[in-house]
């Protein structure tokens, strides 16, 4: 499959005005678009394109092949394993939403939808997408020395600075690429909802406005927050790594974001913490007020 970074998305839709009216839409947005009639025709597709996409937006009821159908044939497919999967669905009850989750769709998609809502869920998959290729390559470089490293602290303030530690101390990791998404997403987390205090309400309205780069950009210059900053703290043990994260802020009620709910499946953001705890780390244990996070990763 091509490395490159890409905005195809695959559209897979019975329902040829839900076809039309979607791409255009993600036309108009700057993506191409390849669309299939059913899963049948979508997974004909997927075997043999030979450019990839960056993400699937899968409608859950179709004949043939519906899309827990195709979900669960991506999820097998090594080389289709990763690709992030945007469920559509006018059924919104919680029990096909978890179902959906726990095979691995994790953006949601309500029908009818509005544009605004449809481009911010686009966005945040192909987002995810593009930052995991970026890391794996970056990643790939000079991995090796970086397994020297015993124990540092680190001082950050900047969504930069947050991905430059995420490259350094991912690479001092057994699995670097295993580490790096949750790490990532733990680390700008402490920039934005802990030492800049975006709530939740706030990323979800920015996104959908394209303006969240924007606002945290601007509140890092802001007198408030100019001296915060986020304590990273790593240890190298004999059977695992620690990697303790604690940022400036206010804190959070942190028990709900440890798993992925339905309720929250069809915002544009909100999926990191339950991300890395499934996907990244042996262990994710929050401290104190909800400011400081400590996370596990076993030498196997």
């Amino acid at each position: 499959m091509d490395s490159k970074p890409l905005n195809r998305v695959l559209i897979v839709d019975d329902e040829p005005f839900n076809l039309e009216i979607l791409s255009e839409h993600l036309a108009d947005a700057g993506y191409e678009t390849v669309t299939a009639e059913d899963g049948e025709a979508a997974w004909e597709i997927l075997q043999h394109d030979t450019e990839g996409f960056a993400t699937i937006l899968l409608d859950r009821m179709m004949p043939r092949m519906d899309g827990m159908q195709v979900l669960a044939k991506l999820k097998q497919h090594p080389d289709f394993l990763h690709i992030p999967v945007i469920m559509q669905t006018a059924v919104g009850a919680a029990e096909n939403v978890r179902e959906g989750l726990a095979a691995g769709a994790y953006y949601y998609l309500i029908k009818p939808f509005q544009r605004e809502m449809l481009l911010a869920i686009v966005a945040a998959a192909v987002g995810f997408h593009h930052d995991r290729k970026q890391l794996e390559n970056q990643i790939a470089e000079h991995a090796d020395s970086y397994r020297l490293m015993m124990s540092g602290e680190f001082h950050f303030r900047t969504l930069v600075e947050a991905r430059q530690l995420t490259l350094m101390l991912s690479r001092a990791c057994p699995d670097p690429q295993r580490v790096a998404l949750g790490l990532s997403e733990l680390l700008i987390n402490a920039v934005e909802h802990g030492n800049l205090e975006i709530t939740y309400a706030e990323k979800s309205r920015l996104l959908q406005q394209g303006r969240w780069q924007e606002e945290v950009e601007s509140r890092l210059e802001e007198a408030q927050y100019l001296a915060r900053h986020v304590t990273v703290k790593f240890s190298a043990q004999s059977d695992e790594i620690q990697i303790h994260i604690c940022d400036q802020g206010a804190g959070f009620d942190w028990q709900p974001f440890l798993e992925f709910s339905p309720e929250r499946a069809f915002d544009p953001h909100g999926r990191g913490i339950s991300m890395a705890r499934m996907m990244s780390f042996d262990c994710v244990e929050y401290q104190g007020r909800g400011n400081e996070v400590l996370v596990r990763v076993l030498r196997k």
